[in-house]
């Protein structure tokens, strides 16, 4: 792969602008919201023991990815392998390494390109700019306006356009159009949704006679579906940001692989995603014809399991990086008698066994303040944990943030509205749905989102729950995320009064908690959440 820029890529299209080779096949290996899976994982999504590795119960890793992109080259003798966003935060190689071991590792997997994830940008410009001085590819992103923010004003490009078996190929990269809401991108960096920005460059990128261009899309499935509906040119979405698994043959998948959305053209765009944490290789086999559109699109994502060997020499490297976290992970905090669920799919939706203890925790801490309300977004959880002993190597994969706890006070209508803000976001997965403790709630899809889907609040006193007075003035405890007004929750932010933003760090809160009484820890829920019609 040689990355065009500038003249160089202008004057390669120009001259290929003629009538190109008939019937271009490539095929496009991707994977998304990686989130420092740099080691392999189990069936929840966190570290693998000795014991599941021995009996091959693991997926993904980097060294394991490396061997599956191997086959898939040796297979397919054109290939574009192409990240959709989100290769940080997520195990402690991200808490000490920031994004070097990422860059690291997406060097020698040799990617082509990668868009920018909003977890791109949790410890700001700074930090991004770092890895993008590391990595030896193109990241994008074209919906965001970052002249003002000199660490990546000059750096972080919307598009480029590389060369693959004689054809030039446009790659685009966007990102939530709420990242300023869902990370630390700083006052200097400003998102916009992607659909304008996304017609801008394909518009310049065909001016170009590029007639070949792939969307690295860190959108989620559903706002992916809109942007090829809205959108003439684009010629696949390879997705992120939903964790969503598109497959022929699970049946738990969210929809078929690739999902076929037509443009404004009347032309069938190929959307593809392929869940998340290096658990699936994506593998998109698309046939272009001499104009450029695509004719055939087909293929599944590819599970990354042990009958996949690791590569040794990348294993060997990820052991010598994960030296300097062994003792800190090994560490055995507690137990819990049965799996704690922390899965997206419950705790972005409902209330959740993560949800719960995290929340009691967090209450439990500040109990002696006289708090009587925890609230922690479901996104903020980021694993489930497996019965028995549990480490803090788990509890840090559940919680990577390094979140602190935050006090503040608010009204029983702000916390109503914060609540609302929560379940606004539903359908589309948002992470900021609230797990709660002192307090329950019921609410309904058939609201307004964001005005009228709340239907109940009440609050805990004793050993009863009495209604949400409005009028009163409650003090809350969230972490300093949410607080800040991430995900949504403005009202933290402009109504939390006589705050206190610097507690405990949130993983050591719930390490402390399953730690009382020397006592496994036993999940459940209790209805503190409930749907209604």
């Amino acid at each position: 792969m040689r990355l065009l820029t500038g003249v160089a890529a202008i004057a390669l299209t120009a001259a290929m602008a003629g009538p190109a080779l008939a019937d271009y096949t490539l095929t496009i290996l991707h994977t998304n919201d990686m989130h420092s899976r740099i080691e392999p994982i189990n069936k929840y999504d966190s570290t693998c023991s000795a014991d599941e590795l021995a009996e091959a119960k693991c997926f993904g890793g980097s060294a394991r990815l490396l061997s599956g992109i191997r086959a898939a080259r040796e297979a397919h003798p054109n290939t574009l392998l192409v990240d959709g966003g989100d290769q940080f935060q997520g195990t402690l190689f991200y808490t000490r390494y920031k994004g070097k071991a990422a860059a690291e590792m997406m060097n020698a997997l040799g990617y082509d390109a990668m868009t920018v994830g909003n977890h791109e940008f949790d410890d700001g410009p700074k930090v991004l700019r770092a890895f993008m001085e590391e990595v030896e590819f193109p990241i994008l992103l074209a919906n965001a306006d970052i002249s003002a923010e000199p660490e990546l004003a000059e750096t972080l490009k919307p598009s480029a356009v590389i060369e693959k078996d004689g054809e030039t190929i446009g790659l685009i990269g966007v990102t939530p159009a709420d990242t300023g809401e869902l990370s630390s991108a700083g006052p200097n960096v400003r998102f916009s949704d992607p659909i304008e920005a996304v017609r801008a460059e394909v518009d310049r990128l065909t001016g170009e006679g590029v007639t070949k261009i792939v969307l690295l899309s860190h959108s989620g499935y559903a706002v992916d579906q809109r942007i090829a509906a809205a959108v003439s040119g684009i010629d696949v979405i390879v997705g992120g940001h939903s964790n969503t698994l598109l497959s022929n043959t699970d049946e738990k998948a969210a929809g078929p692989y690739p999902t076929m959305v037509p443009n404004p053209d009347g032309v069938d765009v190929p959307i593809v995603q392929a869940y998340a944490y290096g658990k699936y290789l994506g593998e998109l086999t698309v046939t272009f014809d001499d104009s450029g559109v695509v004719t055939t699109a087909v293929g599944n994502p590819v599970i990354m399991d042990g009958e996949i060997a690791e590569d040794s020499d990348l294993k060997t490297r990820i052991e010598e990086l994960a030296k300097p976290l062994q003792e800190i992970r090994e560490k055995v905090v507690g137990r819990t008698e049965d799996p704690i669920d922390g899965s997206r799919d419950t705790c972005r939706v409902q209330e959740c066994e993560m949800g719960n203890l995290v929340a009691d925790a967090m209450l439990a801490r500040v109990a002696d303040q006289g708090t009587a309300v925890a609230i922690v977004n479901g996104g903020g959880l980021r694993a489930s944990i497996d019965a028995g002993e549990i480490t803090m190597g788990d509890v840090l994969t559940v919680l990577p943030f390094q979140n602190t706890l935050s006090t503040f006070k608010l009204t029983g209508a702000d916390i109503k509205a914060a609540l609302e803000n929560g379940v606004s976001e539903v359908e589309e997965g948002g992470g900021r749905f609230p797990q709660v403790a002192g307090l329950r709630y019921g609410w309904s899809r058939a609201g307004t989102p964001g005005e009228d889907r709340i239907r109940s609040v009440e609050i805990r006193e004793g050993d009863r729950y009495v209604p949400l007075d409005p009028e009163k003035t409650y003090l809350v405890v969230s972490n300093n995320f949410m607080r800040g007004g991430g995900d949504g929750y403005g009202v933290f932010a402009e109504k939390g009064t006589e705050a206190y933003d610097f507690g405990p760090a949130l993983e050591e809160v719930v390490v402390e908690y399953l730690a009382r009484d020397n006592a496994a820890y036993a999940p459940f829920t209790e209805g503190r959440i409930t749907e209604m019609q």
